[in-house]
């Protein structure tokens, strides 16, 4: 794996009403479907503005939906393991 995906780190996360916008220290944007975290599609927009960066950008937490997000893991692909089960 590329040691860029593990040095990624966030500096600000935004949300239309189908994604969740990531920008990098990089310079890189992402662009997530919030069905891929249902906590956050199910979360009010202001529930969704609610959240800390960890580990200087690498780790998003939403502590009122109990959301935890690893940077890298997003640019693997990395989705939330309830979006699987509701897929099963």
């Amino acid at each position: 794996m590329s040691t860029l995906t593990f040095e990624a780190s966030a500096k600000k996360v935004w949300f239309d009403n189908e994604n969740m916008w990531v920008s990098l220290i990089d310079g890189r944007q992402l662009s997530i479907p919030l069905v891929y975290f249902p906590r956050l599609l199910n979360a009010t927009p202001e529930q969704r503005c609610k959240y800390e960066m960890s580990g200087g950008g690498t780790g998003l937490h939403w502590e009122e939906i109990d959301e935890d997000i690893s940077v890298p893991g997003l640019l693997l692909g990395y989705k939330d393991l309830t979006y699987y089960k509701n897929k099963i």
